[in-house]
């Protein structure tokens, strides 16, 4: 077990610093071209290596990470549970959008994220639908303590919060990919949202919300109880993913969708956090409270 949280913090870790690589090689190396002159020739084949595959390493990393950190915490059946509805039913929705439009709108993938799938779409995009849909949806499962007070309105809620996380990482991260001077997939018929179609945040939500249906009803017989210390990992997965894209918002001069983003992404996803890492010391303090009560009654009958 030692072993496997040695290699699942070394996938985090090299996830994050893929992701601050590439956006030194797309913010200020691709604008200023001259800069590659003045590295050294080690410095010019990194950045000519992360120009090349960057996107594709850091999103098998962010996967693989959240694979081992599920395996370690959920076990290897919910792990699937989730991981297999999540890649299938996001890549169906990826092929079904850059070929016939439904559900997110008419665009098209370019070089730079991996191998396309039928020509269509990377292998790496059901990916990063599977380790930062779990991420969303463990935060959003764990803050409403689904498992500890299961209930029909408890799970439908953590499944619209997850989803509704999942699409507010969606909210600052389309602008910037798709419209600055290194774009990884364009719109064929830009929308009004900063190019971006609505239908497209319909699509994110719809299709997160689905895999997540389908993944909460194959844990249904099998809860999950989690320590404070294990919801750490899925907040960490979600912000360093957040800031990748708020920088490049940012950068391109997007702000608005960053401060809906922090509005309904990153504000609920601390609020989930701080409510289930909170829950055991309140517990605790319950306990105890009852434990006085009740002495306190045997005092009286005494």
């Amino acid at each position: 077990m030692k072993q496997l949280v040695i290699v699942e913090r070394v996938c985090l870790i090299g996830h994050i610093v893929s992701m601050v690589f590439g956006l030194v090689g797309i913010l200020l190396v691709v604008p200023n071209a001259e800069v590659l002159f003045h590295l050294s020739e080690i410095g010019q084949t990194a950045m000519q290596w992360s120009m090349a595959g960057g996107g594709v390493v850091y999103m098998i990393l962010g996967a693989a990470a959240v694979f081992l950190y599920a395996l370690r915490t959920l076990g290897l059946g919910r792990t699937l549970g989730f991981m297999l509805p999540a890649v299938l039913i996001s890549l169906t929705s990826e092929l079904l959008g850059t070929s016939t439009g439904f559900p997110f709108g008419h665009y098209s993938y370019l070089s730079g994220l991996g191998y396309k799938i039928a020509g269509l779409v990377p292998f790496t995009i059901p990916l990063s639908w599977f380790y930062v849909g779990c991420a969303a949806y463990l935060l959003g499962r764990a803050g409403l303590a689904v498992d500890k007070k299961p209930s029909l309105l408890r799970h439908a809620g953590a499944i619209v919060l997850g989803a509704l996380l999942l699409t507010s990482w969606d909210f600052v991260l389309d602008p910037a990919m798709s419209q600055t001077a290194l774009p990884f997939w364009y719109w064929q018929q830009p929308g009004a949202f900063f190019g971006m179609p609505y239908q497209n945040f319909a699509g994110w939500m719809g299709t997160g919300a689905v895999f997540m249906i389908v993944a909460a009803l194959l844990w249904r017989n099998n809860p999950i109880q989690f320590e404070r210390s294990q919801l750490n990992f899925p907040l960490a997965i979600y912000l360093s993913n957040f800031g990748f894209a708020t920088v490049m918002s940012l950068a391109a001069g997007f702000s608005i969708p960053v401060l809906l983003g922090l509005v309904l992404g990153v504000a609920p996803a601390l609020l989930l956090w701080w409510k289930a890492t909170a829950s055991p010391s309140q517990i605790a303090v319950e306990a105890v409270t009852n434990e006085i009560s009740v002495a306190s009654v045997k005092v009286a009958l005494k």
